[in-house]
């Protein structure tokens, strides 16, 4: 399940997508360096591209095998690290 809420999503001019999600943040995102490799392979076909919808774990999809992670897009958009975006994940279980 996403930590950041993935509200809506836009078809943009080529292999872009404007997302928004529940904090406010929104900007658009280019997949181009994406479409076509590996399994995004069937995104090339622009109509494929276009299907996009978000999954009900909250994460953009093509298809139930076929997904990105809205934690992922989000620090894409906002140019922030895992560390900035997730406080504590570097830290080690030196309490124990």
């Amino acid at each position: 399940m996403a930590i950041f809420k993935l509200e809506q999503i836009e078809r943009s001019s080529g292999y872009r997508l404007r997302l928004r999600y529940a904090d406010g943040v929104e900007g658009e995102v280019d997949l181009s360096d994406l479409v076509g490799r590996g399994v995004f392979k069937r995104l090339a076909d622009p109509h494929e591209f276009e299907s996009a919808y978000i999954a009900e774990s909250g994460d953009l999809a093509w298809s139930e095998d076929l997904e990105l992670c809205a934690d992922a897009l989000y620090m894409k958009l906002t140019a922030r690290t895992p560390e900035e975006v997730f406080p504590g994940l570097g830290e080690t279980a030196s309490h124990a």
